[in-house]
């Protein structure tokens, strides 16, 4: 065979591979039972996991994967099912383990497994075996084996461990490992041992529950019933009932919202306790967080908060993750208070020194310490956000909005977002009227905060210009008479004139990111605004610089002049700082000028600033770093 043909076959052969392995993990993932548990899944090459292991299982919940090494399909899928067994069978559990001790004496207590790993890694295997071979799941890795080769030994891993101590001759045949290796890595690592990473033993938990949906809908389905995840008795949707029923504060926004309890969309998504899809009106429980029905009153009440108080579209530009993390620290904070069901353990973010601040403000005190606050745990997860941006995915549903409340408007007559803050509101004032329980004042501030509509960021600008441009007072001056004296020359009659002193301290700076990044739309509609409330605060003139790659002085321009010399250059990344130095050190500017920043967010991470100051911003964007003047976010519109 020439080199060509060698290379085109080597070629073709990996394709296989690649084409066999996602044919297993297809085979997996459309399986009643394995689709629903999930251990993450890692693809590696055979320099990472030896010459011919197809599969091997670590004690952190990874199944890697060698994509060099050419198995069926059915032999994929029996290697992934392998690892998920190994997981969901707590094989990693010391106290499952033979040998384990458990010694107590002068207050402590001291975790010990005595066993041979290896034997316990292969009477795992032999086990697992002989479960895949019982529900005939494809194809055993090597075929040097027999399941009557253990019979009536096989009844659990601790009788064929001691089978195998007695007897051992027998192969590695038995996992997904090369022979004579182990496929399950961390066996001298047990789950018990790590402080603090499994309070139980999540996989099992997974395992019995997929196990028992299973079993569930075959039956349900059987008799004509439909999908069991869609029944009402679970201890979530009791959960949701006792808000309607008996907490009229959240009952309103309890009625509103559809709890989806379905293990695979939570398996898929990521979502380890609970999330909150706004925009759909659903809230997603993990079944498998084995959470009471206390616990799940307080999770639930954590969700409709998030939804009802606006907070995904109150980030304003900020970091998603961060900025859910600081509204979670106050939703518990006021859960904890108002004694709402019980405190779970898994996702929980609660710090009494965080008490009564917003979230805004706690959020601007994480930026300033990212690495403590940058991967803590919510109710979805390690490093995720319980607040979602965007629907999980199409999943052929509708939304119906079937139903008038307690007197609250029909929802397919108004937004959900307006639905929720009739809602809170109307459960505020039920609540309190009825004595129902006390209240943290500031959700009673936020509730009725969503009554008053925002202010608009252009009415803001004009009290901004309110605070350092004061109405100009009129003097009197006998050096120009007034036009009425010609009708009495003999009496002296004063003009009133506007003082000229005032009058030539008036002015602001105005900072411009002229960048790329910036549009001449966004740029206009700022200058716009800008020029119509210095005019109508008599201020003449303001001091402007363009900024993009550096830093051009424009000097004094009438504000109506402003737009018309703006040019969008767009020559490279925004540097504001040359700019405000320009500024700050012009012999011509007054020193206690206010400088009004207009930028699109995309500058240095650090700007100082010694002049009072405020930025203009376009909704959605955010500043890379604590501001100590105001920001006003303008809407573009259409």
């Amino acid at each position: 065979m020439s080199k060509q043909n060698k290379k085109n076959d080597k070629k073709n052969r990996i394709t296989a591979e690649e084409e066999n392995l996602n044919a297993g993990l297809t085979l997996i993932n459309r399986h009643p039972l394995f689709s629903q548990l999930r251990g993450y899944i890692e693809i590696q090459n055979r320099k990472q996991l030896g010459r011919n292991s197809a599969a091997l299982t670590d004690v952190n919940g990874y199944i890697f994967l060698n994509k060099d090494l050419l198995l069926s399909p059915e032999k994929w899928a029996y290697a992934i099912a392998h690892g998920l067994l190994h997981l969901a069978f707590g094989h990693f559990d010391a106290e499952k383990m033979p040998g384990y001790l458990q010694e107590e004496g002068n207050g402590s207590t001291t975790k010990k497994v005595q066993c041979n790993t290896l034997l316990w890694n292969m009477a795992c295997d032999i086990y697992i075996a002989k479960f895949l071979s019982d529900i005939k799941l494809g194809k055993p890795i090597y075929d040097a084996w027999s399941p009557a080769d253990f019979s009536g030994k096989l009844t659990d891993e601790i009788k064929i461990y001691e089978h195998l101590t007695e007897h051992s001759n027998f192969p590695f045949y038995y996992g997904t490992a090369e022979p004579h290796s182990m496929d399950m890595i961390g066996l001298d690592m047990p789950l018990t041992y790590q402080k603090g990473y499994y309070k139980y033993n999540l996989f099992a938990s997974r395992f019995a529950y997929a196990l028992a949906y299973s079993v569930s809908n075959v039956i349900s389905n059987a008799g004509g019933h439909g999908d069991a995840s869609s029944h009402s008795s679970t201890p979530a949707a009791k959960a949701a009932q006792w808000f309607i029923s008996h907490y009229p504060l959240l009952g309103g926004l309890a009625s509103a919202f559809q709890i989806i309890e379905d293990y695979r969309i939570c398996n898929q998504y990521d979502i380890q306790v609970a999330a909150v899809d706004a925009t759909l009106g659903e809230i997603y429980v993990n079944p498998t967080a084995s959470l009471s029905e206390q616990e799940l009153r307080f999770v639930l009440a954590h969700e409709y908060l998030h939804a009802g108080l606006g907070h995904r579209d109150r980030r304003k530009g900020r970091d998603h993750y961060l900025w859910n993390v600081a509204c979670d620290y106050v939703i518990n904070g006021w859960l904890h208070d108002m004694q709402i069901g019980t405190m779970p353990e898994t996702g929980l973010l609660y710090d009494e020194k965080l008490k009564d601040m917003s979230a805004e403000s706690i959020y601007d005190m994480m930026i300033t310490d990212l690495r403590k606050y940058s991967k803590l745990d919510t109710f979805r997860g390690y490093g995720k956000g319980d607040i979602l941006d965007a629907p999980l995915g199409n999943r052929g549903r509708t939304v119906e909005n079937p139903f008038v409340h307690n007197g609250l408007p029909d929802k397919s007559s108004i937004s959900l977002d307006d639905f929720y803050k009739h809602a809170l509101m109307q459960g505020l004032e039920y609540h309190v009227g009825n004595e129902r329980g006390t209240i943290p004042s500031g959700l009673i501030e936020e509730i009725r905060a969503l009554a008053m509509p925002p202010i608009p960021w252009d009415v803001k600008l004009a009290k901004w210009f309110d605070c350092y441009f004061a109405p100009l007072e009129k003097k009197r001056t006998y050096a120009r008479p007034s036009r009425r004296q010609s009708s009495s020359p003999d009496i002296p009659r004063p003009r009133c004139v506007p003082d000229d002193i005032l009058a030539d301290s008036r002015t602001f700076g105005v900072i411009i990111d002229t960048s790329g990044s910036m549009s001449a739309k966004e740029i206009g509609m700022a200058l716009g605004s800008i020029a119509s409330y210095a005019i109508a605060k008599e201020v003449p003139f303001a001091r402007v610089i363009f900024c993009d790659a550096a830093a051009y002085d424009a000097g004094y321009l009438a504000p109506e002049d402003i737009a018309g010399r703006v040019e969008v250059k767009g020559r490279g990344g925004t540097v504001l700082q040359p700019g405000i130095d320009l500024l700050e050190h012009a012999a011509d500017f007054p020193k206690d000028g206010p400088i009004l920043i207009i930028t699109d967010g995309y500058i240095e991470d650090r700007l100082s600033i010694r002049h009072d100051h405020a930025f203009l911003i376009p909704e959605g964007r955010r500043l890379p770093f604590r501001a100590r003047g105001e920001v006003f976010y303008y809407k573009m519109t259409e």
